[in-house]
């Protein structure tokens, strides 16, 4: 949330939604004084005002308050039915916009407008519940109905194991590519943290059931399940912050979904997958009825055995940590960093399988999505590219050549005057390295644009996908770094674009 004259006053800011340059201000969010301070009363007023509009639009609304991030907030709407939710997710987007401007503020919804500090994510809370409101996720007081807990648990479970392609798929966007694993937010990976107590509990379903049963009790007794089960109510929060999939007391949390995407898609796929593993351990427990075994002896096995198949997704550490990813790519679990390339699991046979055996999306259904998914990402950093070089081109270069020209006229008047080389030094200095990145960003800036034409030439949209991604896409950085630097370097009279610490922190 930041004020609206000074995001006009960013061309990156109107066209992309990000800033693509921008030096780190002395101050981001180091002393985390704004996370643990009070909302700013201008915010205030926008927020209480986009509330009560949300209201009368039948919205619920709950949580306000600030995030780590400086300039950075939260809402939430109350756990309500899922077609409902992500309606009311996506029209609450559209009424902070409106109402916003009624502030003279900007509401920034892209995953990651600034560089250096946390973007921005949806943490879809999601659980599962009978037609007559039992939450089949909350753990109860009986065997009977801890039995059902863990069903619909583990099940879930192997679901995110099974299909974590489908997950990463659902969440890619050119702008939450920014963001997954930027330090903030969960990597590419996905996991699932479950916490200390389920862990527990489900180690002991798989190392202490054994293969036989005759007796339900007996079940029941080995593995202490109406004990066990009701601990895990103590550890009921989200420890965990990195994990993209995480339990936490009575459901789930799909934290990767990106803050400016519509929630249908990534609900859509659980919904699916969720579906397919359920309706696969509903088999399986028949099948062992048939032969003679007791319905609780059999939901027993499946779960023990689905325990087994699906505990490498289990993750209870630092998800942001280059040790998960040696450790990740030791289990097998995939790491799709790029939208591209994560965009591949939705025309997959298995994906098209899954989808039109649940009658969810036909097999051009899916060709047709995923075409679009792929145009939307060569869109949006196809417009990246060209603000950038305008930028550079038409605001950071001029400037710079400016004050070039200001530290010139002054060494040569020293010059003129007699001084010595030493009294000029330190400007000849600032004037070799604003020169030199000058040099750069142009030479830069040229390459980009020839990077750009052949991937344009390119006649596939995946081709061209990932030609932005690879080829095109990298220049970015490299363009920034020197940006940056000549930003520091710059009269602060001369720079025409409203800096970082400007953004951030004037309300």
């Amino acid at each position: 949330m930041i004020d609206e004259g000074l995001a006009n006053a960013r061309p990156d800011l109107i066209m992309t939604g990000r800033t693509v340059f921008g030096h780190a201000p002395a101050k981001g969010q180091q002393l985390e004084d704004h996370y643990f301070g009070s909302i700013p009363e201008r915010v205030y007023g926008f927020m209480r005002d986009f509330e009560n509009e949300s209201y009368k639009l039948g919205i619920p609304l709950r949580t306000r308050h600030n995030e780590v991030a400086p300039a950075q907030f939260e809402c939430a709407p109350i756990f309500e039915e899922l077609n409902l939710a992500v309606d009311h997710n996506t029209l609450l987007m559209d009424v902070m916009t409106r109402v916003a401007k009624r502030h003279k503020l900007k509401v920034l919804l892209h995953e990651k407008p600034f560089a250096g500090i946390n973007g921005s994510g949806k943490h879809n809370n999601w659980s599962m519940a009978t037609n007559t409101g039992v939450n089949l996720l909350a753990p109860g007081k009986t065997p009977k109905t801890n039995l059902m807990f863990l069903a619909f648990f583990v099940n879930t479970i192997k679901a995110v194991h099974d299909h974590a392609d489908l997950l990463r798929s659902a969440i890619a966007s050119a702008g939450n590519d920014h963001r997954l694993g930027a330090n903030e937010a969960p990597p590419a990976i996905i996991s699932a943290y479950i916490g200390q107590f389920l862990t527990k509990v489900l180690n002991e379903v798989e190392t202490r059931v054994s293969d036989k049963f005759d007796e339900q009790d007996e079940v029941m007794l080995k593995l202490d399940i109406h004990k066990s089960i009701p601990e895990l109510l103590l550890d009921n929060t989200d420890r965990n912050r990195t994990s993209p999939f995480a339990f936490t007391g009575n459901k789930f949390e799909f934290r990767a979904v990106g803050s400016e995407a519509n929630c249908a898609n990534a609900m859509t796929v659980l919904n699916t997958i969720i579906t397919e593993t359920l309706t696969s351990f509903k088999s399986e427990v028949d099948a062992m009825i048939e032969k003679g075994d007791k319905k609780e002896v059999a939901v027993m096995q499946v779960i023990k055995a689905y325990i087994k198949a699906s505990k490498k997704v289990l993750f209870e550490g630092d998800g942001y940590s280059e040790e998960w990813q040696q450790e990740a790519a030791k289990r097998g679990l995939p790491n799709v960093k790029t939208t591209p390339f994560a965009l591949d699991a939705m025309i997959t046979d298995k994906a098209k399988s899954l989808f039109e055996r649940h009658k969810i999306y036909t097999h051009p259904e899916l060709e047709a999505r995923h075409e679009i998914e792929l145009e939307k990402y060569i869109k949006r950093v196809q417009i990246e590219g060209r603000v950038v070089g305008d930028l550079a081109g038409n605001h950071i270069l001029p400037a710079s050549i400016r004050y070039q020209n200001v530290l010139i006229q002054n060494i040569k008047g020293l010059k003129d005057l007699g001084l010595d080389a030493k009294s000029y030094q330190a400007q000849m200095n600032v004037l070799n390295e604003i020169s030199e990145h000058i040099n750069k960003v142009q030479l830069l800036v040229a390459e980009m644009t020839e990077a750009r034409k052949a991937a344009n030439a390119l006649s596939g949209s995946k081709e061209k996908a990932v030609a932005y991604c690879e080829k095109v896409k990298p220049y970015y950085d490299s363009i920034r770094y020197s940006v940056d630097k000549l930003e520091l370097l710059v009269d602060d009279s001369l720079w025409e674009l409203p800096k970082y610490r400007e953004l951030l922190f004037l309300r």
